[in-house]
């Protein structure tokens, strides 16, 4: 096993925590080698296995306990746009297979066991962006310039064609077999028709209170859905009726020196402002903000925690581990841990315009334009840098965590990496040498 390397870049000295991190329990890596161009997407199969995917058009299934390559599923000829599990039970046996889309306009449907392409479906009119499985259904759903329906045999069973430039770029579920598809500036809710004979969908209604172009679109619970925009928006809408239940203005400004009640309206760069990813553990919302972290309690729809540089470039991926501690992964080629804490006295921060300030807008659309206001800094609590992953050089995508058995990552640098836990892996070694010799009789 590779020792990484725990010193963080020159780049963010501020952010700097040392060699030194006893909260950071990922001492040992592995670097996993087989693809050759830039892997995007990671999608945990079991407790065991993951698969990768990327620009090289090639599907790979790992197991993260040995980091052995178990798998190479070849037959796309361009770069995967999306991947998905899709597992079907039946009273006696539960099998997950893998679905993939391509930018050679063709979906596949893999067997990860055996590394067989079990359905193909070529010739689409474009390229899909998306994919949802309605398992309860036992249906599946791919989006793009249109919106199809499938069943577990790969047949179309409907589809909709969509008058978007963009086309749809996120689905999720919703409850009363309901979908909800981010196309640009909208989310247009899908309803399902399902009997016996036939599956039918149609569209009821457009949401149309986004400024901006949708980039995250995530359920938090059975009755609660959020999207978040390219400018800064966060909107918490109910999963019944499609109500907006708050919406929030994010925009990074820095206060002034020479006033409390006054905030220097900057101009923030579009991509300082856009909301990349958002997560949840349904009661907290993670947003990536830009290159900076935004953690938003949806019970009493407040700000609890933030930071506005995390990273030295764009936060591409997140994760909330708990309550107090999330994962964020950038650009800048580094995984990073963080813990929510109590701010320090003074309040206010050292360095100036370290900490900034949200500004932030709640709006009623029956009430007129947003209106402003500034938080109080001392109600919010801080990200305290605990951990820094250092080992990819180039763009960290995504990572997907095993809990304890480890934490993979894929980044641009077109090398997925393996992160353990150093003191478990060294004890599961000298367990496994005792019983080894134990067996042979050595003790």
């Amino acid at each position: 096993m590779l020792q990484p390397s725990l010193s963080l870049s020159t780049k963010s000295p501020v952010l700097c925590i040392g060699e030194e991190q006893p909260k950071n329990w990922f001492t040992e890596l592995q670097v996993l080698k087989g693809h050759f161009d830039i892997v995007r997407f990671l999608v945990q199969i079991d407790d065991f296995r993951c698969a990768s995917a990327g620009d090289d058009g090639l599907v790979l299934v790992w197991n993260i306990e040995t980091g052995e390559r178990l798998q190479e599923l070849r037959g796309h000829s361009q770069q995967i746009t999306a991947i998905t599990t899709f597992t079907c039970n039946n009273e006696v046996t539960s099998h997950t297979s893998l679905i993939t889309a391509s930018s050679d306009r063709s979906l596949s449907l893999w067997d990860p066991d055996t590394g067989n392409r079990v359905q193909i479906i070529s010739d689409l009119q474009s390229s899909v962006k998306c994919l949802l499985v309605l398992e309860r259904l036992c249906l599946w759903v791919s989006g793009g310039e249109e919106l199809c329906l499938w069943n577990k045999d790969f047949q179309l069973q409907c589809h909709r064609q969509n008058h978007s430039d963009t086309g749809i770029t996120a689905l999720i579920e919703l409850p009363k077999n309901c979908i909800a598809a981010a196309m640009d500036k909208e989310i247009v809710i899908y309803r399902l028709t399902v009997s016996d004979s036939s599956v039918s969908v149609a569209e009821i209604r457009r949401l149309s209170d986004h400024q901006d172009q949708i980039r995250a679109l995530i359920n938090i619970n059975d009755g609660l859905f959020a999207s978040g925009s390219h400018a800064g928006e966060l909107v918490l809408w109910d999963a019944i009726d499609w109500n907006i239940l708050a919406y929030e203005h994010i925009l990074w400004e820095e206060s002034q020196a020479n006033t409390q009640t006054e905030i220097r309206l900057g101009a923030p760069k579009p991509s300082e402002m856009s909301i990349q990813h958002l997560t949840t553990n349904g009661k907290l919302i993670l947003a990536a903000v830009g290159s900076g972290l935004y953690v938003y309690n949806v019970q009493t729809k407040a700000v609890v925690a933030y930071r506005k540089v995390a990273h030295d470039s764009n936060v591409l991926h997140t994760m909330l581990l708990s309550d107090s501690e999330l994962m964020s992964c950038s650009e800048d080629g580094s995984v990073r841990i963080w813990e929510i804490q109590d701010l320090p006295l003074p309040a206010e921060p050292a360095s100036p315009g370290f900490f900034g300030m949200w500004n932030f807008s709640r709006s009623n659309k029956q009430s007129g334009p947003p209106s402003k206001k500034v938080m109080d800094i001392p109600n919010i609590r801080m990200l305290e840098l605990t951990g820094d992953l250092i080992g990819h050089s180039g763009a960290v995508q995504m990572f997907v965590s095993f809990k304890e058995n480890g934490l993979v990552t894929c980044s641009t640098d077109h090398l997925l990496i393996l992160w353990k836990n150093g003191e478990r892996q060294s004890h599961l070694r000298s367990l496994a040498l005792f019983q080894k010799l134990e067996k042979k009789g050595g003790l």
